[in-house]
């Protein structure tokens, strides 16, 4: 299975007084990260949402095992676990270099714009497909 990269710089606003990031902060790495695997299979937030169809945070699993620091470069990397009619599953890693600071699993949903749940969309079920995990 196929896993995405994507970089991100730890900036002074993404900091808390102590100098390492903000807990909450590794949730706008993660949501950044599932955007860009998406983005680089050629699925755009913009045009299922002209579809109707939008993405909901389930649930998420969040270990932290260190901490990130103004100024250092990271990686998110993101891999698809799992799929079914409306859940995609996620796994996702916050790296410095090779030591793991943060992982998550999460679970994501198909909602309708105007309410409701839907179907996951045809192009997630081939990507999920693609990279065998279907």
């Amino acid at each position: 299975m196929t896993t995405h990269h994507f970089p991100v710089r730890i900036y002074y606003e993404d900091t808390d007084f102590s100098g390492n990031v903000y807990h909450a902060g590794y949730l706008k790495f993660f949501e950044r990260g599932r955007t860009e695997l998406l983005r680089a299979e050629g699925i755009h937030h913009f045009e299922l949402a002209a579809q109707g169809i939008a993405f909901a945070v389930r649930s998420m699993q969040i270990e932290f095992e260190a901490a990130a620091h103004i100024d250092d470069l990271l990686t998110v990397t993101t891999e698809v676990a799992a799929i079914s009619g409306a859940r995609l599953t996620l796994r996702q890693v916050v790296l410095r270099g090779e030591t793991v600071l943060t992982r998550a699993t999460v679970v994501v949903v198909a909602i309708k714009t105007s309410g409701g749940p839907a179907r996951m969309p045809a192009v997630i079920r081939e990507l999920a497909e693609r990279k065998g995990t279907a």
